[in-house]
């Protein structure tokens, strides 16, 4: 037959015969509620009717089957033409109590109770059963017609119900069967559909319309998120979402969503009519257990100790009695390291082997107790097992009876996690990482639950090692908070002070201190900048870690030069990352060293000669990285030959090495990492002269540091917006960003460098704001100079400030020394180019002392009316303070950075005469 047509989200019961139709043949009831969602499930169910006599819908209880099962037959009753001529009957076999009657309960339905004249087909069904046998009276009844029968709930006779629909297709080519169940009947020809929770829209529809009849006038937009709530933790369930919408005639949803910790007692408001093992959410769950065997429940108690589910090999280990050997290599990084040796085969006919526990797992898998997910593609993640948490939560009851099990199966899950995790932890850093993160990810709940565990059993050790495992991820995967708090866990189970802790326990809180300063330091750089304890505790850390030794070249360990940044800034790390790369050299492995000399690179390039530095240590780390396959270790390397190509102006590569980090980054899921390498390639562009596109680039790279807490990415962004909106001579916007920028920088981890680049922005924008701000920007290069040159910025950047010092001259109308200014920051550049938008601002510098020397325009007036700048001052001055320091009004001889800062010292002390004397300074637009 073809298949019925689709319903509506609310599809209504097929029409009467009063409504102009022709009365379908069945016994199907009309619905007193609405049918919600499952648009897709009735016509995917339709077209395997189509092609399937026999089609089973299987789920867990309280899934919907039956209800599902009956719109399907509905729509089929009112399809035109009408698929099965002889009717849609529904079977209801939950009342029996017998296997024995299932045959007889079809005959019921179908309103049979006498056989009419027998076939040759109908006497061979009889010698299975007797004259009488009610399975041959149906053969009889139905061999000639073309039906669709719905067998409901299958499951506690499933075997009797199997064996009478394999006889009835068998001898009824026009029969149909749709059969719902909590496990498939297992016969030939049978296609399963699997009955799912119901997605998070059509289930909050399903709440809203049975909320409304409970509370008439409630709408879910009250409380949109308790109504996502309830209806996420009931996993989608139809059944429990009903009842839980049943509470409202008492409760809020919020309420409701509150005590869902104790749902089974919560959830107990059904309709009076159904059967008593549908009135309660407990009673259904209760179903469910009864139909299982103790082996099975054994497992179910067992793996109730896991958290998000588990894969097989997991299951091997925790859920068996015995060892499971050596298997499991595949899933969780192979056996113990301390493999346990075989055993005596145990003959204990309740114990329960690992070679069962597959079998198990398949069977509460067919039962709808377990859920099997399919890993993604590729992943090699393998099947993983989890329940429902309706389910879970009934399962944990069910193992808190057995409290001896119960806890040494927890500690054999404990032992399972710490295992998993240290095989992990290493191959996070390696070429295995893509298929081994989402194996921890998959099993970071599991993690938690067993610290979680440890914790409160005062498991020192336990939890140590399994922080010390999950540390890495945890920063990389940016779960920064919550491993700070594990960290935090283990430094209070250590003693106090150093003088109760022996030498390991001290060796391990510090340790552990620097991993949670790690975690936390863009959250809270400035805090820890400022406050003396920290500080204390940093010259500490440094005290520790600077001797020799294997625990400063392994992970947290080797982290400590940056405690440096606590105690003496940038130039501090510098030297301690000397020391620690020697120690590395000597107590790490390759990935330790590259790292190390990846750090000293970056630290590097902010400092003067950085480039230089940085190209004669690149083949060494990319060796090293290469080695490792550690794509986050490629990742670095890349933006770092980004940095040296952006530096020399290759901008073609340079971007190229970004985009090649920005895969590597998502390939990884490093989400922290992508805000931060689209906001260099944005500055990329800007340095390229294409401040539009370095605009739209940066906002991306907002939008993504602000949804993932990005301080510093977010930082950069924003300046970069602020100095493309100077250079396209919005100035109330560049302000704006600039503001919005040192804000950010309050709060964030920017290298000492970028508080520079900072100052020098504000006075370029300072300048534009009107020439009555000219002298306050004067000032402000100044300053940025000289911050610039005490913390010891890279040439590149002090070439940068000189030149912008030279253009807020020319705006003040001291052309020549703005040209002095301009020689200077191309002499200090040396080979290295000038950006684009560095280009443009000489040019504009040099082109109008150009103009002055061909007649064009005389030095020192305005650019706009030509009149002598001065404004009625002495413009005399003005030239003094350009020949100062004996350098005449020809002289082009540049001059160093310390001269500059005497030179704009002097101008600045002229101008803040003026300014006495009430005189504003020569000015011209620019």
């Amino acid at each position: 037959p073809p298949p019925p047509s689709a319903a509506s989200p609310e599809t209504p019961a097929p029409p009467r015969a009063d409504q102009g139709a022709r009365p379908s043949p069945g016994n199907l009831r009309a619905r007193l509620t609405s049918f919600v969602g499952r648009e897709a499930d009735i016509a995917a169910i339709g077209a395997d009717l189509a092609d399937s006599r026999l089609v089973t819908l299987i789920g867990p209880g309280g899934s919907g089957k039956t209800r599902l099962a009956e719109q399907v037959a509905a729509v089929s009753a009112a399809a035109d033409p009408v698929p099965y001529p002889d009717g849609t009957w529904l079977v209801e076999l939950a009342p029996l109590d017998h296997p024995a009657a299932v045959p007889g309960a079809v005959l019921s339905a179908l309103g049979r109770r006498v056989t009419s004249l027998s076939t040759a087909a109908t006497e061979g069904a009889r010698s299975l059963g007797g004259e009488a046998d009610p399975t041959s009276l149906l053969v009889e009844h139905l061999e000639q017609r073309a039906l669709l029968l719905v067998l409901d709930n299958c499951e506690h006779v499933v075997h009797a119900a199997a064996t009478l629909a394999e006889t009835l297709l068998a001898h009824c080519p026009g029969l149909t069967v749709l059969a719902t169940s909590r496990e498939r009947l297992g016969i030939p020809g049978e296609t399963v559909r699997p009955v799912e929770p119901l997605p998070p829209a059509p289930a909050h529809r399903l709440f809203a319309d049975r909320a409304a009849a409970a509370r008439p006038g409630f709408r879910a937009s009250e409380d949109p998120e308790a109504v996502a709530e309830i209806c996420r933790r009931l996993d989608g369930l139809p059944l429990a979402i009903e009842l839980a919408a049943a509470r409202l005639r008492s409760l809020t949803p919020r309420q409701i969503a509150d005590r869902l910790d104790d749902r089974f007692r919560l959830l107990t408001s059904g309709s009076r009519t159904v059967l008593p093992r549908q009135q309660t959410l407990r009673a259904v769950v209760d179903w469910s257990w009864d139909l299982l065997d103790e082996r099975e429940r054994t497992v179910v108690r067992r793996l109730s100790v896991f958290a998000g589910g588990c894969t097989l090999s997991a299951a091997e280990h925790v859920c068996a009695d015995g060892p499971p050997g050596d298997r499991g290599s595949s899933e969780d990084g192979g056996a113990p390291e301390t493999a346990e040796p075989p055993s005596a085969p145990d003959t204990h006919p309740d114990r329960l082997h690992p070679d069962d526990v597959l079998d198990l797992l398949c069977a509460l898998v067919d039962k709808s107790i377990l859920v099997a997910d399919q890993p993604p593609a590729l992943t090699g993640t393998g099947v993983r097992y989890r329940m429902l948490e309706t389910i879970h939560d009934y399962a944990r009851e069910r193992a808190a009876e057995h409290p001896e099990d119960l806890e040494a199966a927890e500690a054999r899950h404990t032992a399972q996690i710490l295992r998993f995790a240290s095989a992990a932890e290493p191959r996070l850093r390696s070429a295995e990482q893509l298929s081994w993160l989402p194996k921890v990810e998959a099993d970071l709940d599991n993690i938690r639950a067993a610290l979680h565990r440890s914790l409160r059993n005062g498991e020192r050790d336990t939890v140590v090692s399994l922080v010390r495992a999950a540390g890495w991820f945890w920063w990389l995967r940016n779960y920064r908070d919550e491993g700070a708090h594990w960290v935090e866990a283990v430094l209070s189970m250590l003693p106090a002070t150093v003088e109760e802790r022996d030498a390991d326990e001290e060796l391990l809180f510090r340790e552990f201190q620097l991993l949670d300063y790690f975690l936390l330091a863009e959250h809270y750089t400035q805090e820890l900048l400022t406050d003396p304890y920290h500080q204390a505790v940093a010259k500490e850390l440094v005290t520790a870690f600077r001797e020799p030794g294997p625990a400063a070249a392994r992970f947290p360990g080797m982290l400590w030069p940056f405690t440096g940044y606590l105690v003496e800034g940038s130039k501090g790390v510098a030297a301690l990352m000397d020391l620690s790369i020697a120690n590395c050299r000597r107590y790490a492995g390759p990935w330790e060293l590259a790292v190390a000399l990846l750090f000293r690179a970056h630290v590097r390039m902010d400092l003067p000669g950085g480039v230089s530095a940085t190209k004669d240590s690149l083949p060494e780390i990319s060796s090293l990285a290469e080695s490792t396959g550690d794509r986050w270790l490629l990742s670095q390397l890349c933006g770092l030959r980004a940095e040296v190509a952006l530096q020399e102006g290759h901008y073609d590569d340079a971007r190229a090495e970004c985009e090649t980090a920005l895969r590597y980054a998502q390939q990884l899921g490093a989400f922290t990492e992508m805000p931060l390498l689209l906001a260099r390639i944005a500055d990329i562009w800007f340095r390229r002269g294409d401040t539009e596109q370095a605009d739209l680039l940066a906002r991306q790279a907002i939008e993504d540091a602000e949804r993932l807490g990005i301080r510093d990415a977010l930082t950069i962004a924003v300046f970069v917006r602020a100095v493309a909106a100077t250079e396209a001579g919005d100035i109330p916007w560049a302000r704006e960003l600039h503001t919005q920028s040192l804000k950010n920088a309050s709060i964030g981890t920017p290298p000492a460098m970028f508080d520079v680049m900072m100052r020098v922005l504000d006075a370029r924008i300072t300048a534009s704001e009107g020439p009555e701000l000219l002298p306050e920007a004067i000032r402000k290069i100044c300053a940025a100079l000289r911050a610039g040159l005490e913390v010891g910025i890279p040439e590149t950047l002090v070439g940068h400030t000189l030149l912008t010092a030279g253009y807020i001259l020319h705006l003040a109308g001291h052309h020549q020394l703005a040209v002095q200014f301009a020689d200077s920051a191309q002499r200090l550049r040396g080979e290295l180019p000038a950006s684009v938008p560095e280009l443009r601002l000489d040019g504009t510098i040099r082109a109008y002392c150009a103009g002055a020397a061909d007649g064009g325009m005389e030095a020192g007036t305005d650019r706009v009316t030509g009149d002598r700048a001065d404004n009625g001052a002495d413009n005399s001055a003005d030239n003094s303070a350009d020949n100062s320091a004996g350098y005449g009004p020809d002289s082009r001889t540049p001059l160093t950075a310390p001269e500059a800062v005497e030179r704009l010292d002097a101008l600045c002390d002229r101008l803040a005469i003026g300014s006495s004397r009430d005189a504003a300074p020569p000015a011209v637009e620019g």
